[in-house]
This record gives C-alpha cells, structure tokens and sequence, in this order.
C-alpha cells in the first residue's frame, strides 16, 4: 500500500489514540511490526501549541519515516495552518480526524462531530491538502448516527478534494465503541474509491485481520486499542497474513524485556515522575490478560519511581515464566 510516495510494508497502522500513542509507543510498535504509526491527535487551535503536552506530542525526533501526525479541529485556515506547523515541525503525513467520538471534541464541532455538515467537511479537506505538499488522510466513521451514516458521502467528498488515504471506524459516532464494528460499509467504500482505503474496528487477532481483509477489499488494517499491552500483534498479523500460520504468543520474558525497553523509554521522553505516572496504564495493558494482574497493578499504581516499577514488573514476569503457558494466558 503506498500513501502517496510512502510504501506502508506491511499495510498495518497504529491507529492514533490520544494518551496511548505518544513517541515511545510508535517507536515500539513500528519496532515490532507496524508498517505506519499515527500520532496521538494534536489540536489546530496555534494558542495550545505551546504547552508542555502539545510540544511533547509534536516531537518527532528520531522516529523513523514516515511520521504521520493527526490534526483536530472545526475551522478550515485553522486546519491549514496546523498541517503547515507540523509539516514544519517533522510530519511527513497528516491525518485528519473526523472520526473521534469524545463528547469533549464533539461538542467543540471537531472530530466525528464534523460528519454532520458535508460542506465543512470539505472545506476542511480542500484547505488542507492546499496547505501541504504532503500526502493528507482522513480518518472517519461510518457516519454521526445509524440514521445519519453518510459514509461513503463523505468517503467520496474526500477523495474528490485531494485526500490520499481515507481510514474508516465501521461504527457510527453515536455507537462510540459499543456493540460489533460492521465491516459492510466500509466494503461499499472501498468499492467507490480508487485511493487506499484502510478498514478500522474490532481488529483483534491475525484470523479477524484476515477476515476484515477479505470482507471489505481493504488497502490496510488500522489497529487500535488491540495494541495496547500488545504490539505483537502487528507482527503477529503480518506473519498471518503472509503465511496462513499463526505465531506463538510472547513469552514471559519476552514480555518483560519489551515491557522494560517500553518503560525506560517513558522516563527518558517525559522525565520522573511523569513517565511512572503514564507507564501504570501500559504496565495494566501488558499484565491483563495473566495470572496476577491486579497485584501487579496494585504494586505500580502506587509508586512514581521507575525503579520500583522496573522492579515490579521483573518479579511478575519471572514468576510467570515458571508457570505452563496455560497458566500464563489465565486471566486475572
């Protein structure tokens, strides 16, 4: 799949999650598989540029190519003029999002809240691509409602204003993530669209991967919250994909030795105790789904110190390797 001059090899992204998807985590999931990895959503608003967050999320030194980074917003030239600031800034790509769900960004007009009004949308899309010598993508639902699902509408205003790769959620913004992700619309916009289409929701396992791909005729896989406190997954679907055989899971050490790679590389980019305080949601990711997770989490939870966490989880994981893999993959 290639998105302008960029080959995407495997056609496998990281899909943007605000909190999640900060430099470290695409470090280490184009590290272990993903053949792109977008951004956490960075706002259009230039007031909010400076602040500690927004300079931490717009820092993309020594992150591999491409960098793609996603732009929220409700206002055209404002939109324009983030997508220079970040091309400036090191993005080789730009992302827009229509498709987050959060009643904060929707109440504001932005993200899947802009599936509502046809014309912003591309008005937003044309100012944009205008504003770039960059490839643009979007990122959009189904639609805003089950009533309201002007995908493919929207799919084909993309495509005509000069969007090079579109992503689509197969839920509506009112769904947000509950009940199935039908694949069904997104199949009908693939169909419409010569540019590449990457297929978004519920992609949780290389067999489901396969499944997508065939239902819908997608470019690519866009893959989520199936990644947090597992970036295996990007190579585990490649290999799938390519060979119709499945990988053994991790084992614990490998586990523990990506979980520690993954901590001290929080510390390093956001500082202590900062990065303690963000590494106890992906410690709980990584431990979930194995025999004293909540220990675990209990442990992390209540300290700021790196090396006590580092410590934590050393213990954790070398007790699990004693364990059968049975009683490794038992939940907690």
């Amino acid at each position: 799949m290639h998105i302008g001059p960029y080959r995407i090899d495997p056609p496998l992204v990281l899909a943007p999650m605000a909190g999640v998807t900060d430099k470290p985590f695409r470090q280490l999931c184009k590290r272990l598989g993903a053949g792109l990895a977008v951004s956490e959503m960075t706002t259009a608003d230039p007031s909010l540029w400076h602040t500690r967050k927004s300079r931490q999320r717009m820092d993309h030194v020594g992150e591999p190519q491409p960098v793609s980074v996603q732009i929220a917003g409700w206002d055209p030239q404002m939109m324009a003029a983030a997508a220079r600031h970040n091309v400036a800034h090191g993005a080789d790509l730009i992302d827009i999002n229509m498709g987050c769900p959060a009643k904060k960004v929707c109440n504001r007009w932005a993200g899947s809240a802009l599936l509502q009004d046809e014309a912003l949308v591309e008005r937003i899309c044309r100012a944009v691509v205008a504003a770039v010598d960059v490839p643009v993508s979007l990122k959009i639902r189904t639609g805003w409602s089950q009533q309201a699902r002007n995908g493919l509408t929207i799919a084909r205003i993309a495509q005509d204003a000069g969007i090079a790769a579109l992503a689509v959620h197969g839920r509506t913004r009112e769904q947000l993530y509950q009940g199935a992700a039908e694949y069904d619309t997104i199949a009908q916009i693939k169909s419409a669209l010569t540019i590449p289409v990457l297929a978004n929701g519920d992609i949780d396992t290389p067999r489901k991967a396969r499944a997508v791909l065939d239902h819908t005729a997608a470019d690519g896989l866009l893959i989520g919250r199936a990644a947090q406190g597992n970036p295996w997954i990007f190579r585990e679907v490649a290999y799938f994909l390519a060979t119709g055989s499945e990988l053994p899971p991790p084992s614990a050490a490998e586990i523990e030795t990506v979980l520690l790679e993954h901590l001290d590389a929080l510390v390093r980019f956001y500082g202590e105790p900062q990065g303690a305080r963000i590494a106890r949601k992906h410690i709980g990711w990584y431990a979930k789904a194995h025999t004293g997770a909540e220990q675990l989490r209990a442990r992390v939870n209540a300290t700021e110190s790196a090396a006590v966490q580092r410590a934590a989880v050393s213990a954790h994981f070398r007790a699990l390797a004693n364990l059968s893999q049975d009683e490794v993959r038992s939940a907690a």
